[in-house]
């Protein structure tokens, strides 16, 4: 595996846009994907520990992880100017599609082929998503609590459907627990 990695010295509010807005349009109805590839594999913003770390503290943060992820990113990087410029560039895309395909599915959304074009784009949101999840898992690979817990958050969440405050209140306890416990 290649060493992680170094953090680019200046990151500015432009690119944050211009990153996140590539995004927005990359990966139109699951930006998870792309925003790791963007922020870790292509721009090299982050290593993927980092990534999966400052991911980590927007899952527990009210709204939509990817957004909260921009702001924070472009937060850490450029101040709120960046916060800004990364929130509008992954959000300027998708708003003016939705609105344009509202208007279209408004007039065609009976007709057979669009309802089996939508079924296999959710398919493919899956595929990317099962990915992410492997990818995000990867820097794990060597900690066996921490794929446990990964595990056992899975279960409760997927299988048994347990509440989600109660699913992220006990794997960040047993992640705390088990970050004490190897130091």
């Amino acid at each position: 595996m290649p060493p992680p990695p170094e953090a680019p010295a200046r990151v500015s509010s432009a690119d944050l846009f211009l990153g996140f807005l590539g995004i927005g349009l990359s990966g139109f109805g699951g930006v998870l994907p792309w925003a790791r590839r963007m922020v870790v594999e292509r721009r090299r913003w982050l290593d993927a520990a980092s990534f999966n770390d400052l991911l980590a503290l927007c899952q527990f943060l009210p709204g939509p992880n990817v957004i909260n992820l921009s702001v924070a990113l472009g937060g850490r990087f450029a101040g709120w100017r960046g916060a800004l410029a990364a929130f509008a560039g992954l959000m300027l895309a998708p708003m003016a599609i939705v609105i344009g395909l509202g208007a279209l599915y408004t007039s065609y959304g009976d007709l057979a082929l669009v309802q089996h074009l939508f079924r296999g784009l959710a398919a493919g949101a899956s595929g990317l998503i099962v990915a992410t999840a492997a990818k995000i898992a990867w820097p794990l690979r060597r900690q066996p609590a921490a794929l446990a817990i990964a595990a056992l958050v899975w279960l409760a969440a997927a299988t048994f459907r347990a509440p989600l405050i109660a699913v992220l209140v006990a794997g960040t306890g047993l992640g705390l627990l088990a970050g004490w416990r190897a130091r």
